[in-house]
């Protein structure tokens, strides 16, 4: 059954370090007391949940049925503004074992109905997840960790994190304790500390997508772009190999960058048909596997 009307609730739950999570909760409108599986979407490095055509995403996808929770991970930098980096200082402190740390407190808030909806039912037993990019690399990690999570969806993936550390940034994190990062869209510079790498390092056997994935035996579909050029989609292959899962499945969506041809701001009135084939299969894997 595909919903006409789509409700978004918007809130705010703090971490177990006392941080706040910014989410938005999309669910249909229909009768009360309907209950549905709950979708996770966890954006990436320097992204948020607002970011692009991510919230249109999300509203689709509650469309078919499901309770969909974007969030901002409680480093990521965007706070209040929803959009811009206005807490750098907490950008600079981020670490792999905080994002992971931060699904597991909405996870816990879901069940605990401190993350919930006054007239339709979250069901915990049913529960999905997206990640995009270093999301996508979280969510694997936090599928492994977490067994609430019943089925994972990965776009633009990253494999190893650990592998992405340049040369540059760890003489940077040597010299300086931290280095920097560029935005591109907005060509701000904002400090990763050392934090950051020697955290990926100490805990590389929890922490790192490739080896995590070896854990799964839910339902994995991996998608990225055949253009990707932030995160090769080599390394979605190399998740796709890995994973012993027996219902996984790989799509490589052809003339596709890392977000799919969309950008932000989002402003057309149609998604480029390669985010409709990312969405397409996304909905699809949940429909068979989470419904």
């Amino acid at each position: 059954m595909r919903y006409s009307s789509i409700e978004k609730q918007s809130g705010v739950v703090d971490n177990r370090e006392g941080l706040p999570i910014y989410y938005d909760l999309y669910t249909p409108v229909t009768t009360p007391d309907t209950v549905f599986p709950v979708i996770l979407f966890v954006h990436g490095f320097k992204g948020f949940k607002d970011w692009g055509a991510f919230p249109d995403a999300m509203e689709d996808l509650a469309r078919a049925g499901f309770a969909v929770l974007s969030f901002n991970l409680s480093k990521n930098g965007v706070g209040e503004s929803m959009d811009e980096f206005d807490q750098p200082e907490l950008f600079e402190e981020q670490t792999l074992t905080g994002d992971l740390n931060d699904i597991g407190d909405v996870i816990e808030a879901i069940k605990s109905k401190d993350i919930n909806h006054d007239k339709f039912v979250l069901n915990t037993d049913k529960i999905g997840i997206i990640g995009h990019s270093r999301g996508g690399h979280t969510a694997v990690v936090a599928a492994a960790e977490y067994s609430d999570i019943r089925v994972l969806v990965t776009w633009s993936a990253v494999a190893d994190y650990n592998a992405r550390w340049s040369e540059e940034m760890k003489s940077d994190w040597n010299k300086k304790g931290y280095t920097e990062i560029k935005n591109a869209r907005t060509g701000e510079v904002l400090k990763l500390g050392k934090t950051a790498f020697d955290d990926a390092q100490k805990n590389s056997d929890r922490l790192m997508a490739i080896k995590r994935i070896k854990e799964l035996h839910i339902p994995v579909m991996i998608i990225a772009g055949k253009n990707d050029e932030a995160v090769h989609h080599s390394d979605s292959e190399k998740l796709y190999r890995t994973c012993p899962a027996n219902d996984k499945e790989i799509r490589l969506i052809e003339n596709a960058g890392h977000t799919f041809e969309v950008s932000h701001p989002f402003e057309l009135d149609d998604y480029p048909k390669e985010f409709v084939e990312v969405l397409d299969f996304t909905e699809g894997w949940f429909l068979e596997h989470l419904t």
